[in-house]
């Protein structure tokens, strides 16, 4: 591994979860929330970026907004389908 390789772990997903999901400012300190937001957000995170029902060239954030505004889109995200 080159010395420098583990600054991408950092830059691609510690970073993001910092800047886009605020996980440094959150408050939750009690038994297990603390490891169970995390895993959410890493897991919201993995969907957003392997998406591929949005052929738009968006940012995360703007991925994140469009799917947190529209259920239709939340529910292309997620593979599911409306009745």
């Amino acid at each position: 591994m080159p010395p420098r390789a583990h600054w991408g772990i950092e830059n691609r997903l510690h970073w993001m979860l910092d800047v886009q999901f605020g996980e440094d400012a959150c408050a939750v300190r009690r038994d297990h929330a603390p490891q169970n937001l995390s895993l959410l957000k890493k897991m919201v995170l993995n969907l957003i970026r392997t998406d591929t029902s949005d052929t738009a060239k968006a940012s995360l954030r703007r991925k994140r907004k469009r799917a947190a505004w529209d259920d239709d889109i939340r529910m292309a995200m997620l593979g599911i389908k409306p009745l």
